[in-house]
């Protein structure tokens, strides 16, 4: 046997644990309680996650979802900048950070301040990005924010000011750090060219990304579409996986580029950001197995196979359907779903959107079949349609977790400078029961 395969097996066989000793230690798993709720362990002023409300049972009654940023429900503040004709992204940044809507001023000196960091160090451009490239955008960000570190002459200052000052600098140069590591990317292992655009001022953040990743030619609506994503990817509570990073490990009183490197980390993980990656890979396994999109029984039994694990990839998931939190409805999918149609029928892919909205209406109710219960009730995640929205906009799979990082910064920034500042912060520590027995040690050459 190979050392290698030897050294594995003995890894892999030292870390079997009882499952029954979870039950006998009340262990939560994962951090999530007998009913897959998760487990309370701090206190948050930024972002609050509703989908459902508790009986006199105790037992979860299914609602609609609500998603509130800083006590602002997502679809009011979203329907406010809309009404205005304008980009909200920024505005929403502002909100998370600072805990207040921004006033016409407070918005131009917040987004001067933006557009005053966008540009990157020459050096570290040229460095990190352009001649150390990699094949995964989001350990190249991640490097990235990593060797920002040198670059900043206060990475160890700690006082509220500076975090924001931090927050600014990186919400200003994510979407140029992933744009600049797509091309590097593509240049080296796609064979096409490389194509580095300067941030241009006079656009929003959305606006530049776009304009970065492929010059003039977006419409309007592409720039409205990806503006508002940013805006519902921006933040989702304390409990998220990449947040709770942030927190944890800016409880340790580590810098500000290491907490962002290692919130990257988590995002990068296909459970956390790549999901409407598995949406589209699905969906484009549907479209070649079925025959007539608008055949609603034809689809409704190719997801009864998936459900089967006789289709697709076997796991027998329908991916975009279904959240930890949501339960009737997820308002980031309704808000995104609404503009999402439109951009369909810009694109002249009415007939694909019509096949989505059709796997929107059948995916629970197979499900439900397929469990004999409707008590978990399930409905889409906005990664259902997110992917779709890229994939419309002519953005690359490889950027589509990149974009969600783009936009959940804001939120981890905000989780930082709580974590950091709070009066009642303090390391985060959970502890681990040790389950197993003790040993003797023997001399090597009686082994």
């Amino acid at each position: 046997m190979a050392l290698l395969e030897r050294l594995a097996r003995s890894a892999v066989k030292c870390c079997e644990v009882d499952k029954e000793l979870y039950n006998v230690y009340n262990v939560k798993r994962g951090l999530r309680n007998a009913d897959f709720t998760g487990v309370l362990v701090g206190l948050t002023n930024i972002g609050d996650v509703v989908g459902y409300t508790k009986g006199e049972d105790g037992k979860n009654i299914p609602q609609h979802g609500e998603l509130y940023y800083r006590g602002y429900e997502i679809t009011k503040l979203t329907r406010g900048f809309q009404a205005d004709g304008r980009h909200g992204f920024e505005e929403t940044a502002f909100l998370l950070i600072t805990g207040q809507l921004p006033d016409n001023k407070d918005l131009k000196e917040f987004t001067d301040l933006i557009k005053q960091e966008q540009e990157l160090p020459f050096s570290l451009s040229k460095n990190l990005i352009l001649s150390l490239r990699g094949k995964n955008i989001m350990n190249m960000l991640a490097r990235t924010v990593l060797g920002l570190y040198t670059d900043d002459d206060n990475a160890e200052d700690y006082t509220p000011e500076n975090l924001i000052r931090q927050s600014i600098s990186l919400l200003a140069r994510f979407p140029v750090i992933v744009a600049y590591a797509y091309f590097g990317m593509r240049h080296s292992f796609q064979h096409k060219s490389m194509i580095i655009r300067h941030p241009n001022p006079d656009l929003s953040l959305a606006e530049n990304f776009l304009y970065m990743l492929k010059g003039d030619d977006y419409t309007r609506l592409e720039a409205d579409l990806l503006d508002l994503a940013l805006v519902l990817h921006a933040e989702h509570g304390g409990g998220n996986n990449s947040s709770f990073t942030t927190r944890v490990v800016s409880s340790a009183q580590t810098d500000t580029y290491s907490a962002i490197a290692a919130a990257l980390g988590s995002l990068k993980g296909g459970l956390h950001g790549g999901a409407n990656i598995k949406v589209i890979e699905m969906m484009e396994d549907i479209k070649k197995n079925v025959k007539n999109w608008a055949d609603e029984k034809e689809v409704d039994e190719y997801l009864t196979k998936i459900l089967n694990k006789k289709a697709y990839d076997g796991s027998g998931k329908i991916y975009g359907i279904g959240h930890a939190i949501y339960t009737l409805s997820d308002p980031r999918c309704v808000l995104l779903k609404e503009k999402a149609r439109e951009l369909a029928k810009e694109k002249g892919r009415e007939d694909e959107y019509n096949l989505y909205e059709s796997i929107e209406r059948l995916g629970p109710e197979a499900f439900y079949r397929f469990k004999g219960s409707s008590s978990k009730v399930i409905s889409p995640n906005v990664d259902f349609y997110s992917g779709f929205v890229y994939q419309c906009l002519g953005i690359p799979e490889e950027l589509y977790t990149p974009i969600f990082a783009i936009a959940r910064v804001a939120g981890w920034a905000a989780h930082r400078i709580e974590e950091v500042t709070s009066s009642s912060a303090r390391i985060i520590r959970p502890a681990y029961k040790n389950v197993s027995t003790r040993r003797d040690y023997v001399a090597i050459n009686r082994r």
